[in-house]
């Protein structure tokens, strides 16, 4: 069984940078895609973005120019850079992998990300 464990979530100010860390460990499957998802309260969980083995990137618009997603391979790790941080990115953020960016079935607990204006 894949196991995804996050850092990195926090409080920060409007404008201010914050990067999420994910580790995968367990299981024996050749994890293609990792990503991260986010859920504020009351909406529904969205894609911010997700990367495949090879550094295929997708993006949400909220997250273009601002976001960047990034992987190490070797250890397994997935990693989401995030500046000027807006207080509409106030959410709970959740690692998640699988075997394609269409089938992200395994997730981490969520860290919360509160931004505050």
């Amino acid at each position: 069984q894949v196991q995804l464990v996050e850092s990195g979530g926090g409080l920060v100010q409007a404008g201010g940078s914050l990067r999420l860390s994910c580790a995968a460990s367990g299981g024996n499957i050749n994890i293609v895609a990792m990503g991260w998802y986010r859920q504020a309260p009351g909406k529904q969980r969205e894609l911010v973005a997700v990367i495949t083995y090879g550094g295929t990137t997708n993006y949400a618009d909220s997250a273009k120019g601002r976001f960047t997603i990034s992987r190490d391979n070797g250890k397994k790790m997935v990693f989401l850079q995030m500046n000027s941080l807006k207080p509409e990115d106030t959410a709970v953020y959740y690692c998640c992998a699988g075997p394609s960016m269409g089938n992200l079935y395994y997730w981490a607990q969520g860290t919360q990300v509160t931004v505050s204006s």
